[in-house]
């Protein structure tokens, strides 16, 4: 499965689909989805996780006893807190948001969802993130939608959407530099 779509290829595919596998094989799909995902967003939401995953400064040892005291203070129990101490162990935390990315494509297909990638500036209200939601439904066919939502505020205001191999990129940003080109060739 993990040959067939481009998203989970790689060591970081292989990797999702191992811990998708497990987790099918277990019924514990939504509860490893949910862990995970509490994970990044921990991940997105601080500096200092952030380099703690990203930065081969720390070694193996240090790693693991923040990644578990972590978990123990998040509630993330089971096969995702073993799977996050394997990687870990395995010196493979720098590419664990890839990992997660991966599962989520894995179980999205298994439940014949659709996965969105969304970037936004700021955090969407829940009234958006449904607004969003029927909208894409309505690309998709009426499939669910399973978003994985980026913050970037360099985007400065508007929206990304990846779904599949589609893109629309209404973010202000853009727009600006679409004006900044048109300006100079005016000239």
């Amino acid at each position: 499965m993990a040959g067939k779509d481009p998203i989970i290829s790689g060591m970081a595919g292989r990797y999702g689909n191992a811990l998708f596998e497990l987790a099918r094989d277990e019924k514990a799909i939504d509860a490893v989805k949910a862990d995970l995902d509490k994970f990044d967003t921990m991940i997105a939401g601080s500096p200092d996780l952030l380099r703690l995953v990203r930065s081969p400064v720390f070694g193996a040892d240090e790693q693991l006893k923040a990644i578990q005291a972590i978990l123990e203070k998040a509630g993330i129990k089971g096969l995702a807190a073993n799977f996050l101490r394997v990687i870990t162990t395995n010196r493979r935390l720098f590419a664990v948001r890839e990992m997660i990315r991966a599962f989520r494509a894995l179980a999205a297909a298994h439940k014949g969802e659709v996965t969105a990638e969304v970037t936004v500036a700021e955090k969407l209200s829940d009234k958006n993130l449904d607004a969003l939601k029927d909208a894409l439904k309505s690309v998709t066919g009426g499939k669910d939608i399973d978003f994985d939502v980026k913050i970037e505020p360099a985007i400065i205001g508007g929206l990304i959407v990846k779904v599949g191999s589609r893109m629309v990129d209404s973010s202000l940003r853009t727009k600006l530099n679409a004006i900044k080109i048109a300006m100079k060739e005016a000239r």
